[in-house]
């Protein structure tokens, strides 16, 4: 999981554009929105394109699904997880 907590630092730092930031800076338990990061909605938009890109994972229409999902890195490492293992059937 520490290796997926990674890829998705450092994602959050390209798809923002975060100069200033490292992977090293960010905890993967700390809250990404307000305190800790800092990101607002508009970075959780493009936050939510990228992993979309990356991972291929569906993002739910229910806001407070998501907003439990984007809470941490830690909280999106075992949501990409957890879409990896159970990928959407095939129709």
């Amino acid at each position: 999981m520490q290796a997926l907590e990674q890829e998705i630092k450092e994602l959050i730092i390209s798809a923002l554009s975060l100069e200033d930031v490292r992977p090293d800076d960010i905890d993967a338990a700390a809250p990404l929105f307000v305190e800790g990061l800092g990101l607002d909605s508009i970075d959780a938009l493009e936050l939510g394109v990228a992993l979309q890109k990356r991972y291929a994972v569906a993002m739910s229409a229910d806001g407070a699904e998501n907003r439990k999902h984007f809470a941490s890195v830690r909280t999106l490492a075992q949501f990409v997880a957890a879409a990896r293992a159970n990928p959407p059937q095939a129709r």
